[in-house]
């Protein structure tokens, strides 16, 4: 018997992720941030200030989810909110000093950790997964806007 399109693309993903956050967060451990917290991190080091709305949607977490992420890096000090100059009632976010030090540590890390996972597996099934998990990604995305 074939094996449905939910245990083959379904299960076999969500199997995929949490294996990966686990690992992740082994690593990230000693940075005493977790994988949710690093997705923010390395989104924030890639702008100088930006805004709440426009992390949410760069680091694809929904406001609430977010809030709370950033709650827990400003407490750690490695992100801090600001004052926007161009709406008072609003601030910015940006990564420091202490932050930025994690990011330039993790980033290596990570990268190992991901050559040592993709082992056996050349640059161009590689390149398929990528495609076919973006092409996933965007179907999903229109199923969403689709039932809203």
């Amino acid at each position: 018997m074939d094996m449905s399109m939910d245990k083959a693309i379904g299960s076999a993903s969500v199997r995929l992720s949490k294996k990966l956050t686990r690992i992740i967060n082994y690593y990230l451990k000693p940075y005493h941030i977790t994988t949710e917290q690093w997705s923010v991190l390395r989104t924030l080091s890639e702008s100088d200030e930006i805004s709440q709305k426009e992390l949410s949607i760069r680091s694809d977490k929904d406001q609430a989810t977010l809030t709370k992420i950033l709650d827990l890096l400003v407490k750690q000090e490695n992100a801090e909110r600001v004052a926007n100059p161009l709406d008072r009632r609003s601030f910015l976010v940006k990564v420091t000093p202490k932050g930025e030090k994690i990011v330039s540590e993790v980033t290596p890390l990570l990268e190992q950790i991901f050559t040592k996972i993709t082992i056996g597996i050349d640059e161009n099934r590689l390149t398929i997964f990528r495609d076919v998990s973006l092409t996933l990604e965007g179907n999903i995305e229109r199923l969403l806007e689709e039932n809203k």
